[in-house]
């Protein structure tokens, strides 16, 4: 039951009459501590400090415990978001850290990479009084850190197990979430991970310095305690088929292989040494340790480097870039930044690392050396003309204007597809003209019956919230499903 249900109604008055809504609304929003820019380039220590407990409280006196609480709704996994945050202000953070977990597998990853600012605090009713919204990510973070730092972690209740074996491919944000909710529902859950890690795009896509391994760690111990099992080194469709799953007696499957494919430009130069996508770049430094001690994965380390796009995967490359040893790196990005897809913090970090940002320009070729390494590029100057099918204005070229930068590493991150081998090695799965499986609006079943799927594989690319609620959905679907006896049928 939840911590803001009647049987609360005294403290929750209690903390009504502690402070008026005017003395709550005139506490500034708590502001995050930083590493300083100078030091953080130097290493992948976390950027971000984290509130401390003096912070968190005062940030969340701040919230009004509304009647109809909009932020619940903009939340993918439905976060029960003024229980948590009157726990903080009522300084009982093990509570806090329960109401998470009522909804969310992986609360302390959450707090930190969650776009909150266009989900739950772009509800926030401090948005209608013209006030910044409530730190509901930080506080969530904060929440979630006090528990794992106590050493007192506290699992969900889980129903008593019901022997059905449930196969999930992928072990990334869509992955985590389903895991969890079957796991608490009864089921058997087996993940199965092509990779020598646990946590797909948390462990090889995101920097330690937005969100270490150590945190995402805790969050998969958390799920092994509760019976959920791990299997590295494995990749469906090639060492196990959807055949021999079925042979194993997995009644369901759960398909979040990710988008793993990344995209190029088609522009001359693209195969020169010297340019690579974000996901090669990202797995090699993040997972596999390219430039730490003791580590032999090779990795390029240029001097002036340019990284294509303004996503979040472009912040953090260009920001891994700097940390690599960049003296000048460049995002080159073809819109306006008040068009770039990419957090505003992530955006304000790369700037106070000392990134140049080329907005309003597009790379049109890539120049070589004499040994076939790239040496430069040719960006075309653009100019933003009407708004395209996002809403966002479409770039134009500008007749004649191209300047020629040097630099001698590309980083290219203008998008990612679908990893096809789940698509081709299971007959009958439908896949859409994109690449990605078709699906279920509302439960996230594939034509099989049995395979239901989430994440980027359906998305094509996505945050990590939103591949979490495709996780709970999926899970509650499949549960129904089951349970109603229909999970063979069309």
């Amino acid at each position: 039951m939840s911590t803001i249900a009647p049987r609360d109604a005294q403290w929750r008055e209690e903390l009504r009459k502690s402070r008026t809504t005017k003395e709550r609304t005139a506490i500034p929003r708590a502001k995050m501590p930083e590493l300083d820019p100078a030091y953080r380039v130097t290493c992948s220590e976390e950027v971000n400090q984290g509130l401390s407990q003096g912070q968190a409280i005062l940030e969340a006196t701040r919230c009004l415990d509304c009647p109809d609480p909009q932020c619940v709704t903009g939340c993918p996994v439905s976060i029960n978001i003024p229980g948590f945050i009157k726990n903080i202000e009522r300084r009982n953070f093990a509570e806090a850290a329960v109401v998470l977990k009522e909804t969310s597998a992986l609360p302390a990853v959450c707090g930190r990479v969650c776009p909150q600012e266009r989900q739950c605090e772009s509800k926030c009713i401090y948005n209608k009084m013209r006030k910044p919204p409530v730190a509901i990510g930080n506080l969530e973070r904060f929440a979630a850190d006090t528990e794992r730092l106590s050493g007192n972690s506290a699992l969900p209740p889980r129903m008593a197990a019901n022997g059905i074996k449930i196969a999930v491919v992928g072990s990334g944000p869509a992955s985590l979430s389903f895991a969890g909710d079957m796991a608490r529902r009864g089921y058997e859950v087996h993940v199965f991970e092509a990779l020598h890690e646990i946590g797909g795009v948390l462990k090889y896509g995101i920097p330690e310095f937005r969100l270490p391994n150590e945190v995402v760690d805790v969050e998969i111990r958390a799920l092994e305690v509760m019976g959920v099992k791990f299997m590295v080194d494995c990749v469906v469709g090639k060492t196990l088929s959807y055949d021999d799953l079925l042979n194993r007696g997995f009644r369901g499957m759960f398909v979040a292989s990710g988008a793993g494919l990344p995209r190029f430009m088609g522009i001359p130069g693209e195969n020169f040494v010297g340019v690579m996508s974000s996901n090669e770049y990202l797995t090699r430094v993040n997972l596999m340790g390219a430039g730490r001690p003791g580590w032999a994965t090779p990795v390029i380390r240029g001097k002036r480097v340019a990284v294509i796009g303004g996503g979040n995967t472009a912040m953090d490359s260009c920001r891994t870039a700097r940390r690599m040893g960049a003296e000048e790196v460049y995002i080159v990005y073809r819109r306006s930044e008040a068009e770039m897809p990419a957090r505003v913090e992530e955006v304000h970090h790369a700037k106070q690392e000392g990134i140049t940002f080329l907005t309003l320009h597009n790379p049109v070729e890539y120049l070589a050396d004499e040994n076939g390494r790239v040496r430069s590029m040719r960006l075309q100057r653009m100019e933003l003309g009407e708004p395209d099918e996002s809403g966002r204005r479409s770039p134009v070229p500008v007749e004649g204007d191209i300047v020629e930068v040097a630099v001698d590493e590309v980083i290219v991150s203008v998008g990612v597809s679908p990893n096809p081998l789940i698509p081709n090695s299971i007959d009958g799965l439908e896949v859409t003209r994109r690449g990605t499986l078709a699906v279920n609006d509302e439960t996230l079943r594939t034509s099989l019956p049995a395979v239901y799927a989430g994440g980027d594989i359906v998305r094509g690319g996505a945050t990590v919230i939103l591949a979490m609620g495709d996780g709970r959905k999926a899970a509650a679907a499949m549960a129904e499903a089951i349970e109603k006896g229909d999970s063979k049928k069309d």
